[in-house]
């Protein structure tokens, strides 16, 4: 892969950011946006990517095997909004799971000194980033993503 991807952890009040070096191998924190609505985040996402010059973005999914039927989960709700970002952007836009990375982001904050208070999105897109391009390097996801039809989902 060559070209730098950004991660994204999706929050309802605060969206993490990191960047990958453009070689694939390494994912740094970025920034932490506030929230300001679904349009506004998407706008400021899509500008933050070109600036970077991403040429894809990963975007981390809670998914939760427990969750009855019939309920809308934050998963659901971060899938929609993932749908809307992948309309707005001309890079792909993959899903991955976000499976115990703020366990992961909290113990980077300890090392990194953080208060316990303060904020640890920006970690969390690290530690999704960092998941993606591990994946990547162990043969385990494509980048580009093949063509599945609907969108760029890879969940691993």
């Amino acid at each position: 892969m060559t070209g730098r991807l950004l991660g994204v952890d999706h929050g309802a009040k605060r969206i993490g950011l990191a960047i990958s070096d453009a070689l694939g191998i390494g994912a740094r924190e970025l920034t932490i946006l506030k929230s300001a609505g679904v349009a506004e985040d998407i706008a400021a996402i899509a500008k933050i990517a070109a600036e970077q010059r991403a040429v894809g973005i990963v975007v981390g999914v809670p998914h939760n095997p427990n969750a009855p039927p019939g309920i809308k989960t934050q998963a659901d709700r971060v899938q929609e909004w993932t749908a809307q970002l992948r309309a707005a952007v001309d890079v792909p836009v993959l899903e991955v799971s976000e499976y115990l990375t703020s366990q992961e982001a909290r113990r980077l904050a300890r090392e990194q000194k953080r208060g316990a208070r303060d904020a640890i999105d920006d970690l969390a897109a690290r530690v999704i980033l960092t998941a993606y391009l591990d994946a990547l390097s162990y043969g385990a996801a494509t980048f580009p993503p093949a063509a599945s039809g609907a969108d760029d989902t890879a969940l691993y």
